[in-house]
This record gives C-alpha cells, structure tokens and sequence, in this order.
C-alpha cells in the first residue's frame, strides 16, 4: 500500500454510509467510526510553555522501566520495547483478553477486549502496518493541577507513520475517558504522531475483514487457480461466485479467490455483506500487498 494510508487529516474524514468500501483500495479511517469529543477537554489539560518536559511516559525494555519526558517520545527504541503492563487471564474477570496473530509482524499480539482484538484484524488487513505495540506506554499528564496517568491501547507503525490509537466503546466513554483521551493526543501531536479513539466499524466491516483472515496465511498454488481468477476479474467486475465458476476447480478457488482479496490482488465492496453476489474487481498494481508462499 502507498504513502496515503493514513492522511494528515484522518479524524476528520468520513465517508458517506452509502458508498461503496473497496477492500483493496480501503484504508483504516474508512472502516473505523472514530471518536472526536474528546477535544471538548483539552482546556482542562496543564499545557504551559514546559509541559512536554512535565508530562513524562514510562516504557518497559525486558524487565526494565524507563520513564522520560514527553518531548522525547520521537527517540525512544520502539523495536525494544515491551507491553508496559502485563496481559492477565482469570475466570471471573468481565473483560476478555487473549492474543492475536498479525500477519504483518509474524507474531501474536496482546489485547484486553473484543474491540481491541477487532482493531488488530482490521489493522492488519487495511493499515499499512510494518509493527504493532499493545499497551506501549504509560503517560502521565497534568489537568486541573492534578497529575493523571492514562495507559493508550496500541501504537501502530505503519508505512506512512505512528499511530496512537485507543479503543472503546461508544456507550462507555466517560468524562476522565475524554481527559485521558485528549492528553495523548497532545503528546502524540508533540512527537508527530497521529491519534484516534476508535468506537466501532462500519456495517458489514468487521464480519467480512474476518471472512478474509479465514484465508490470510501462505496458500500453495501449483494448479494455478490465482492467475485464473485474476485474468476472469480483468474481464470487468464479476460477482464472487461466477467468478470462481470460471476456474478450473470452483471449489478450490473459493479459497484461493478469498486469499487474493485479503492480499489486495482483488477488491471487493466491504459495505455489503459478503457473499455470491458481492461484486469482485481487479485490484490495481499499486493496491497490492505482496503474496507469501
């Protein structure tokens, strides 16, 4: 994917609900709903001329914590670090947590909640992702003459930059929510980073990102069913399920056609359910991500 994954702007572009969602043209502002209240807070925050020396954020580097202060967030090791608080798993708890395979970083991922195991998925699939960091930080921050600390959800890396992302529901942001929620984009703007709170997808996206994880990892092709798909949908765009009718095997290309649509060699509307009918087309060159074998 290219450089215009993440706009500068990405908070406050929307698209309208009734535009088509391409899967291979899509980026991550196009499928989250996004939280923007929280800016109605950031009076509230201490941000005097020293404040980035003030607000300081701790990381941990193995069994180490190194706290430092906030203007020096672009020079920290983001490769070294580790989650600044530990995953814990127990029957009773209300929260559900667990970890989460990322094809872009060969490895599982740490999340708390369904939402965040969502922000992962989708994350892989549509942000241009180079590395995820599950609780990166802690940040303590000043507002109202009180000293606040406020753990964020993930830092991604991506090939258009940092973002800093936190994931909560809709209905359960409360007021300290939109404080914590406004100091760190604060101290993600001071470091060039972006920010977003993320509180929900757009109908049909998480169902169908998932439907195409099924088919994410290396798929051997030796009867080259791909190139067959891919020569059918240059023809113009087909819906899913004549378009494995024109392969060899129509079963097998099932697979093989979902794999293409994750790996962006083809597209299809992520807005609508997916299905038969859903409308698949050729993904242009520079769309695709490169297919593992």
């Amino acid at each position: 994917m290219n450089s215009t994954d993440f706009e500068p702007n990405w908070l406050s572009r929307r698209l309208e609900s009734s535009s088509a969602v391409w899967s291979d043209a899509c980026c991550l502002q196009d499928l989250a709903l996004l939280h923007t209240g929280f800016s109605d807070y950031a009076p509230a925050l201490d941000l005097n001329e020293k404040w980035p020396a003030r607000w300081t954020t701790t990381w941990k580097f193995g069994r180490a914590s190194v706290t430092s202060p906030v203007h020096d967030l672009d020079k920290v090791n983001l490769r070294r670090s580790i989650p600044v608080r530990r995953f814990t798993w127990r029957t009773d708890q209300f929260h559900r947590p667990g970890l989460e395979y990322l094809m872009a970083t060969n490895r599982h991922h740490g999340f708390e909640s369904h939402e965040e195991e969502c922000l992962l998925l989708v994350s892989d699939f549509a942000a241009s992702l180079v590395e995820a960091l599950s609780q990166p930080f802690r940040l303590r921050f000043f507002a109202n003459g009180k000293a606040i600390e406020h753990t964020p959800d993930f830092l991604l890396v991506t090939g258009s930059g940092l973002v800093l992302i936190d994931v909560r529901p809709a209905g359960r942001i409360k007021a300290e929510d939109g404080l914590k929620f406004a100091a760190a984009a604060e101290a993600a703007l001071s470091a060039g980073w972006r920010y977003g709170v993320v509180v929900g997808w757009r109908q049909h996206v998480w169902t169908n990102v998932d439907a195409l994880s099924a088919e994410r990892r290396p798929l051997t092709d030796v009867l080259g069913i791909q190139g067959q798909l891919q020569e059918a949908a240059a023809q113009g765009p087909l819906p899913y399920g004549e378009l494995v009718e024109r392969c060899c095997l129509p079963a097998i290309g099932r697979a093989h056609a979902i794999h293409l649509l994750w790996n962006r060699r083809l597209g299809v509307d992520l807005s609508v359910p997916f299905g038969d009918a859903s409308m698949v087309r050729l993904a242009l060159p520079q769309h695709h991500r490169e297919l593992e074998r």
